[in-house]
């Protein structure tokens, strides 16, 4: 299978360079109905801040790296990401993802090798402008838990990541409003909201690949 395969980071990366699903891609993932919700405004700019995919080789599969934030930070606390942060103002979107990725999980810049990215997008709830890039080591690294801002570390197969049950819905409310939630059901977490619009344009840009 190609995704057990070093010809799917070279596939990855020429499909990186060509028109990405963008925004039908994280529509999926939006929570429904919007009101009393703010509508995102795709277009806004916001600050800036950068998250990176980290594929990695591990029996004999391509992985990545999840985080699951602790309850001390200051937005979305407990909830699902990827490594990444607000760019600082000496520094560009990738090299802010890098940074972070380091601070968060302790993976050193010098192993990654950064292939592409995937589209932006504003999130309203926070503030924040989402620059999401995708990265590569050679090997499996060494993570180390930042304890201020990261709960656990996990890894998800690309194999399993792309089967279609990964992907589910459930209803609930939020702030009191009945409302219906895309989320991936990954390694027994519930990922939802900006990081789940993330993987819904990875997903789709892997199943052209794959």
């Amino acid at each position: 299978m190609l995704f057990r395969s070093p010809l799917f980071i070279k596939k990855l990366s020429h499909r990186l360079t060509e028109p990405l699903p963008g925004r039908a891609a994280h529509e999926i993932m939006m929570v429904t109905p919007r009101v009393p919700f703010p509508k995102i405004n795709f277009d806004k700019k916001g600050i800036p801040a950068s998250v990176l995919i980290l594929l990695f080789p591990k029996n004999n599969e391509w992985h990545f790296y999840l985080t699951k934030r602790t309850d001390t930070v200051d937005h979305h606390k407990g909830q699902i990401s990827f490594p990444g942060g607000v760019v600082e103002a000496d520094e560009s979107l990738e090299e802010a993802a890098l940074r972070e990725t380091f601070e968060e999980i302790g993976v050193v810049q010098d192993n990654i090798q950064l292939i592409g990215a995937l589209s932006s997008f504003y999130i309203p709830v926070s503030g924040f402008e989402m620059f999401p890039f995708i990265g590569v080591s050679k090997t499996e690294p060494n993570t180390a838990i930042h304890d201020k801002e990261v709960e656990r570390i996990f890894t998800v197969s690309i194999q399993d990541f792309i089967m279609d049950e990964t992907q589910k819905t459930k209803n609930d409310t939020l702030r009191g409003f009945p409302v219906t939630i895309p989320y991936f059901h990954l390694d027994e977490e519930t990922v939802w909201g900006a990081t789940s619009m993330i993987l819904s344009e990875f997903k789709l840009i892997l199943k052209d690949i794959l």
